[in-house]
Parts: structure tokens; C-alpha cells; sequence
């Protein structure tokens, strides 16, 4: 795995900056709002459609035992981005992977995540896959593959992607198989990356079942000063700068000078600061990273939707941060 990463990596530290970096998809007008969920954007949970159907946030219907990759899934945004490669190279690409998963169920005990629905593996699917492989094939010489992938963690086909992507695993319960197929996956030298996940209880959540998969293993918290942010984009901290809200849920009134005032609404005790963690091997090569309190994928998801939220957080972090991240990951 190792050497796939080289092999599909390396032309990347050629990255353009990202001066001038325009909307690829159609947006609204600059001073129009960002967008509330409304009737078309029922975010129902895992099990609220039985088997293998999930109701996603605003793709319609996925039947997890079926879908394959993002193309094959219609937008919930302002559309996704096409291109292709050079006939005859169409496998010498990075490709963007997301994880399937299944959330423990809700009961009074357990409630769901908030407004009275769960959400889960399928956030932020297709547009934010599809956009930042489409700015990563844009602003640097990588290759990216058009379709990206979507695995469960039992899939042997697993193996040839050595980048993973995680979104909303603070109720996730992994399954015997699920847990073997992760930890063999990483202990061979696979990586993933965790996005968008709010509050104590969904950390705790989370880490609980990283716990299975990766037994003994302990986070440590990186600070700004680690090469990630700096290794193709210089990212100035302090980290809470790099915070990055839900749009929907965007203080607009948010002063970036003003540590305590909160840049989006809130998402529950202990949602309030950033933080990214890390689980590292016996040799210090980094095997899972997770931004805890950001949505740096709606950065990605939503670019063309609001012009301010282009500017303020897909152009100086989503995407900036997002090329570190593959850079980074896939060259350690």
C-alpha cells in the first residue's frame, strides 16, 4: 500500500496556490443567505427504511449494498463538477473513498443526533468527494479518478485505496467484521480521516469504537505547528481559526477576533473547540486523523451554493486544508 501511495503521489507537491480560485459549480447570488433545510432535506437515520436503504440529507434513496461510487449518486447541492483522464491511466489516480457505516439505533436512552433525526456515513455525499478530488486534479498535478468510491469496512477491495474518508462516526457501531477489515486495513498501512463530527458524546462515541479496532492506542492532540498545515499551504493558526460551521447553522455575525463568541449554532456540551487527534503506529506513521468540531467538508459540499462561504471558509481552509491532508497522508 505503501507504494501505491509514491506511485500516485508523486507529482503533488507541484500545487498552485489558490489565489483566485473561482466557484467550479453554479452559485446563487452573492448576497443571498445560506440555505435552510427544508421538506426536500429530510435527514432520516440508518434504520429508519430497514435493510440496507438509507434516506440521505438530500440525495434520495442509497441502497448501501448497491452503491459504488459518488458519481452514481445524484448532487443535494449545485451539482458536481466532470473530468477525465487520459485513456490508458484511468487506474494511476488517487481516489477519494468514503467508509459505509451503520449507527447504533435511537431510543430514549440513546437520542439521536439532533433535531430529531440521525445522520450518518452519506453527509456531505457526493458533492464534498466529488469537489475536492475535481480541486485537487485542478490545483495540482495529481491524477484524480471522476467516479471516487464509496466501501464497506468489511470489503476486501479496501486494500487499494489507501486513503479513507469518516463522516459523523459519533453513534457508529461497528460489527465484528467491520472492526477486523479496519484494523487489518490500517496496520497495512492504510489511513483514515475523520470530518465533522460535534461534542463530547459523539468524540466519546467515536473513540470508543476506535478502541476495538485499534486496542491500546492512544490520541494525541496536533497542534498548528504540525507539517500537515503547512506542507503545500501555509495554514496560519491559531487552530480555533480554522474551525469550520455547518452552513446552515453559520454565525454570520461571528467576529474571528473574539475567542468566545461562537462561530455557529450549538451542537452540544463540548462542541465549542477544535481539535485534531491522532493515532500514530509503533514506527510514528499517522494511521487516523480526526478533526473534532469542524465541517471542513461542507467547505467542499457546499462551494457553489454562497459566495461568503466560498470565501471565508472553502477558499482559505476546506480546500487549502484538504490538499494538505491527501499531500500529507499519502506521502507518510
Amino acid at each position: 500500500m505503501a507504494a501505491r501511495r509514491s506511485q500516485l503521489l508523486f507529482g503533488l507537491a507541484a500545487a498552485v496556490v489558490l489565489a483566485g480560485l473561482t466557484v467550479a459549480q453554479p452559485r446563487p447570488p452573492r448576497d443571498q443567505p445560506p440555505r435552510e433545510p427544508g421538506p426536500g432535506d429530510r435527514w432520516g437515520n440508518e434504520t429508519d427504511l430497514g435493510g440496507s436503504l438509507v434516506r440521505t440529507e438530500g440525495s434520495g434513496v442509497i441502497d448501501e449494498d448497491q452503491v459504488r461510487t459518488a458519481r452514481e449518486v445524484a448532487s443535494h447541492s449545485t451539482g458536481t463538477p466532470n473530468w477525465t483522464n487520459p485513456k490508458g491511466f484511468e487506474k494511476d489516480v488517487f481516489t477519494f473513498a468514503r467508509a459505509i457505516f451503520k449507527a447504533t439505533p435511537t431510543t430514549e436512552l440513546n437520542p439521536p443526533f439532533h433535531r430529531g433525526r440521525r445522520i450518518g456515513w452519506w453527509v456531505d455525499f457526493p458533492d464534498a468527494d466529488l469537489n475536492l478530488s475535481y480541486r485537487l486534479q485542478q490545483l495540482t498535478s495529481m491524477r484524480t479518478d471522476p467516479d471516487g468510491r464509496v466501501l464497506k469496512l468489511s470489503d476486501p477491495d479496501l486494500r487499494n485505496y489507501p486513503f479513507l474518508f469518516m463522516e459523523h462516526p459519533g453513534y457508529m457501531q461497528l460489527r465484528e467484521n467491520e472492526v477486523l477489515g479496519l484494523r487489518k486495513y490500517l496496520l497495512a498501512g492504510g489511513v483514515l480521516a475523520v470530518i465533522d463530527f460535534w461534542n463530547t458524546r459523539e468524540w466519546n462515541g467515536f473513540a470508543a469504537q476506535m478502541a476495538k479496532v485499534l486496542p491500546g492506542r492512544e490520541w494525541t492532540e496536533l497542534t498548528i505547528d504540525h507539517p500537515i498545515f503547512n506542507c503545500v499551504f501555509q495554514i496560519k493558526g491559531p487552530m480555533q481559526r480554522l474551525q469550520v460551521p455547518t452552513m446552515q447553522f453559520w454565525n454570520r455575525a461571528h467576529n474571528p477576533d473574539n475567542p468566545s463568541e461562537p462561530i455557529q449554532i450549538n451542537r452540544g456540551e463540548g462542541s465549542e473547540k477544535m481539535s485534531v487527534r491522532a493515532l500514530f503506529d509503533d514506527r510514528g506513521n499517522l494511521m487516523v486523523i480526526a478533526f473534532h468540531n469542524t465541517d471542513i467538508s461542507d467547505g467542499w459540499e457546499r462551494e457553489g451554493e454562497n459566495q461568503d462561504y466560498f470565501e471565508v471558509f472553502s477558499e482559505r481552509i476546506s480546500y487549502p486544508l484538504g490538499v494538505n491532508l491527501i499531500f500529507y497522508l499519502m506521502t507518510h
